[in-house]
Order: C-alpha cells, then sequence, then structure tokens
C-alpha cells in the first residue's frame, strides 16, 4: 500500500521553527518540508503537524489487563484497548513500563506480567498495533522477588529500558512516612499500615542494595538503557551514575534535578505534573524546572493524553520553551534517549510518524496520526 502524502497549508513543528508550508512524504518516510502551499496534497487548513510523540514511561497497560480486584482481561484485548488509546493521544512509540513489584489490584505481579508482554506480542504479530511498543521494566529493589521477574523478561528483544526504583516508606518518593501512608490507606486500616510499613523496611534493608548492583550489571550486559527513580537528594543522583544510569525519572526536589543536569543526566518529569500544575503528591513542579532549563523529556505516566497538553502549556507563557522546544521533550529527546535515531523529528530522511491537531480553547484537538506514513488514528 503506498504511503506516499502531501500536506498543504500546514504550521509543520522542525526542531528549529514552525514552518507554514508543505510536507512531502514517499514510502513512509518525510522527503521534504517545504515553505508555502502546494496545488497538490491534503489542505490541513492552517493544522499543526508536529512529530509523532514518543513515550518513554506509561503505566497504562496493566490497567487493562486487571481493570478491577481480581479481575484478567484477555491479553490481546487489553493490548488493543491501551494501544489505541496511546494512538489517539497522539503518541506514535510507547515503552510500556511494566512494574515488577508486589500486586496489582489483588493479583499478582508475577501473574500480570507474562500475559502483558505475550499479548503485546500476539497483536504485533497480527499486525493490530498502530503505535510502535517497547518495554520499560520497572526495577522495585526493595522486592525480595525482583530479580525473579526480571529473569523472566530482560532477554525479550522488546526490552530497552531498564529502571530502578525504591518505594520504601521513608525514602525517596515517600521520605515522608505520612505520604505513604496517605496514599494507601484507601486500602489498609492504620494497624495494618503499621505492620506493612515495618514489612517493607526490612525487606529494603535485606535486599535494596543488592538488587541495584544485580539490575546495573544486567542493564550493562545487555546494552540496556537505565532510569533512575524519584531521586530526591544529590547523593541519590551520586549513586545513579555510579551505577551507569543515564535517565532521572521524576526528580522530587530542584536539588536533585540540579545534580542530574551537572552528572549529564536527562531528566524526565510526567506529563500530568504540568496539565495539573504540580504534583500530585507534592514533589517539585515539572513546568518549574522547565523554567529552569532543567528539563529533557515528558512521559504519559498515568495518563497518554497529557503529553501534548503539556507540551502547549510549557510553550507558551510564563515558561515560554516555545512549540519547537517543548516538542523536543516529547520527541526528539525521548528518542535521543532511548537511542531511536530514525524518528522524533520532522525532517527529510526520518520516518513519517505525524500528528495533526488544532488548539480549541487552549486544549490541543487531534485531527489524525500516522506511523511510518500509515494512518493510524
Amino acid at each position: 500500500m503506498s504511503t506516499d502524502l502531501i500536506f498543504s497549508n500546514a504550521r509543520i513543528v522542525t526542531p528549529e521553527a514552525v514552518v507554514t508550508g508543505t510536507l512531502r512524504v514517499e514510502d513512509g518516510h518525510i522527503v521534504a518540508v517545504e515553505e508555502g502551499a502546494s496545488q497538490a496534497g491534503d489542505d490541513a487548513g492552517g493544522d499543526y503537524l508536529i512529530p509523532g510523540m514518543i513515550d518513554l514511561h506509561t503505566d497504562h497497560l496493566e490497567r487493562h489487563v486487571a481493570p478491577r480486584p481480581g479481575v484478567m482481561w484477555n491479553n490481546v484485548s487489553a493490548a488493543m484497548a491501551h494501544d489505541a488509546q496511546v494512538a489517539t493521544a497522539g503518541i506514535t512509540t510507547v515503552f510500556d513500563s511494566l512494574s515488577l513489584m508486589g500486586e496489582h489490584k489483588g493479583v499478582p505481579r508475577g501473574d500480570l506480567l507474562r500475559p502483558m508482554v505475550d499479548g503485546l506480542e500476539a497483536a504485533r504479530r497480527q499486525d493490530m498495533l498502530r503505535a510502535d511498543h517497547f518495554l520499560h521494566l520497572r526495577c522495585e529493589v526493595a522486592d525480595p522477588h525482583v530479580l525473579d521477574y526480571l529473569s523472566v523478561l530482560v532477554d525479550d528483544p522488546a526490552v530497552r529500558l531498564l529502571s530502578i526504583m525504591d518505594h520504601t516508606p521513608g525514602q525517596r518518593q515517600y521520605a515522608q512516612v505520612e505520604k505513604w501512608r496517605q496514599a494507601n490507606r484507601h486500602r489498609y486500616s492504620e494497624a495494618e499500615l503499621d505492620v506493612l510499613m515495618k514489612q517493607r523496611q526490612e525487606s529494603q534493608e535485606a535486599h535494596a542494595h543488592r538488587h541495584r548492583l544485580a539490575i546495573a550489571e544486567l542493564a550493562r550486559g545487555r546494552g540496556l538503557a537505565l532510569a533512575s527513580h524519584d531521586d530526591e537528594t544529590p547523593a541519590h543522583v551520586d549513586e545513579a551514575v555510579s551505577l551507569g544510569v543515564s535517565i532521572s525519572e521524576f526528580p522530587t526536589t530542584a536539588s536533585a534535578a540540579q545534580a542530574a543536569r551537572s552528572h549529564g543526566l536527562s531528566i524526565l518529569m510526567g506529563a500530568p505534573n504540568v496539565v495539573r500544575g504540580g504534583s500530585h503528591s507534592g514533589n517539585v513542579g515539572a513546568a518549574d524546572l522547565a523554567a529552569a532549563g532543567l528539563l529533557d523529556i515528558l512521559a504519559s505516566d498515568y495518563v497518554p493524553i497529557s503529553m501534548l497538553h503539556a507540551v502547549c502549556l510549557l510553550a507558551d507563557a510564563p515558561v515560554g520553551l516555545g512549540l519547537p522546544g517543548a516538542m523536543a521533550l516529547v520527541s526528539a529527546n525521548p528518542a535521543k534517549a532511548a537511542g531511536l535515531d530514525d524518528r522524533g523529528r520532522i525532517a527529510p530522511g526520518l520516518r513519517a510518524d505525524l500528528v495533526r491537531f488544532r488548539l480549541i480553547d487552549g486544549v490541543p484537538h487531534i485531527r489524525a496520526v500516522w506511523r511510518a506514513g500509515k494512518r493510524v488514528a
């Protein structure tokens, strides 16, 4: 099937500028960006054309595989439902982030992981997916079973990114134990939280250091990108650097972000943080980091549609990155961090992963999405 396309009268967001003109696609690749209108092709009516977004961290898949406590959904159907939501949000490359810890809605994590991966692979094999899917394995160092979970998946060719997490009460995101208690009060009584906190802290003491070293060694041995998670202090960043980390995910303080910048790490934050106007857990604001030059990548985290909305907010005042600069946070920068050199920018020779949208009352309305020149949404 031909993937030759011509978009005329579009506002094309390149890495350097917004060009009002024509974009040409042949055989699924961008061949030209030209100023001015063309008599041929599709009149975009002044809509924006941006590169398909690249999402390095989304927790969304497991919500489709286990939508209610104790409920397991058909894994292929779940993969397609997740994929449809991702693609219609303008995300053409997604790193499905699988948490290697505990349980999800009453389903043990070990029972979730293989079905999620198998469902994605079955859907991919039968050309049922709209976006490109890779795997990001989120490794909870305090979980006694994390290396067992990791061993099942780490050699899957879809795995491109590992992250090192520690959600123990008293650590990182939950440095203030009361934050952890508030996050879990809907599931446990105060007495149960006391017991659980003691168990988590004992497990962290017994396993975390050894697991950090083992996970970092696995990443090095397989040439996988490695991220740290919820760095709170410069000391956390120093530790991450010693392990070979290249991405600091969700630093919780400005001082940790500044330390990450000084070490040359890519700084990743959640787009919902921008859209909401701050962190839901009281940590540093992503827009504040962007304004300080301490933000490189935005990920959808838990709301796929948040990515483009966050871009539009950061492009304008008060942060004022401009659209090319804000778009880099969800396209060129994550592509570079993940080693994907065939996408992430509107430039001749790259894959024609494209999103067409317009702003309506300040909210982006996605009109169409293409992956490698093929319309997928």
